[in-house]
């Protein structure tokens, strides 16, 4: 099975209000807005056939250029329900009322403040995932930063290693953090848990540069200097 064979939509749900980062998602970052570096991005990969952005600002698009049936007729906007809107509400939610009016067999969903995430590394992912769904070993893929380094609980108890017998970092066992870069979901898989991530999925690797998150300021001070030398055709480094 490829992703040729299979209709894949991209999820990019966009809000106009931002509580730690202002308006982050329209605001200039290495030469253009923040948003247009993951849209080119999701644009110019031909396994995906429509990136749908579901959002309470299409008026803010539209000031920056982009409205529906951009790229080609690849953009679509969905204006976001107002029940759905707002700082506290599930992104489940919102991803739900994606997938009930916007029919596909697969489901990539990730984020403007992954601005760094490659093309190269999406398509691996969505490669990954439908060899495995293919087989029948997986449902969904997150994304996820490796750690293998000390952890401690807030009150000082070792988690994952014995202060006592230091070993190398490199041979403690490995952490997996969640890190919103990325989610490959089926229709069924999402309906099964309510929730982008199903029963059995695939836990995906992102490269360190590549899963900068614009969460708070000092995230846009790191993806910015990024950008920078990505904008001025630097490519991004392997991780090691």
């Amino acid at each position: 099975m490829t992703a040729s064979k299979m209709r894949v939509v991209a999820l990019l749900p966009m809000k106009a209000h931002s509580a730690r980062v202002k308006s982050k998602n329209f605001r200039d970052i290495a030469g253009k807005p923040l948003f247009r570096w993951i849209l080119d991005t999701l644009c110019s990969i031909e396994e995906i056939d429509q990136v749908v952005i579901n959002t309470d600002a299409r008026y803010i698009l539209a000031d920056n250029g982009l409205t529906d049936g951009d790229y080609n007729g690849k953009v679509m906007i969905r204006d976001r329900k107002p029940e759905i809107c707002g700082d506290f509400v599930s992104m489940n939610l919102v991803l739900e009322d994606d997938i009930e009016n916007v029919p596909a067999d697969f489901y990539f969903m990730t984020h403007t403040t992954n601005p760094l995430l490659s093309r190269q590394t999406v398509q691996t992912m969505l490669q990954s995932f439908l060899k495995g769904e293919s087989k029948g070993e997986c449902d969904s893929l997150f994304a996820v930063n490796r750690h293998q380094t000390r952890f401690y609980t807030p009150g000082g108890k070792p988690i994952n290693h014995d202060p006592n017998n230091l070993i190398r970092t490199q041979d403690l066992p490995p952490y997996l953090e969640e890190n919103s870069v990325g989610y490959l979901f089926s229709y069924q898989s999402f309906k099964a848990t309510n929730a982008r991530i199903g029963t059995r999925p695939i836990l995906f690797e992102t490269p360190a540069l590549e899963s900068v998150d614009i969460d708070e300021p000092s995230d846009w001070f790191i993806a910015e200097s990024i950008l920078r030398r990505v904008a001025d055709g630097e490519p991004i480094p392997e991780s090691s």
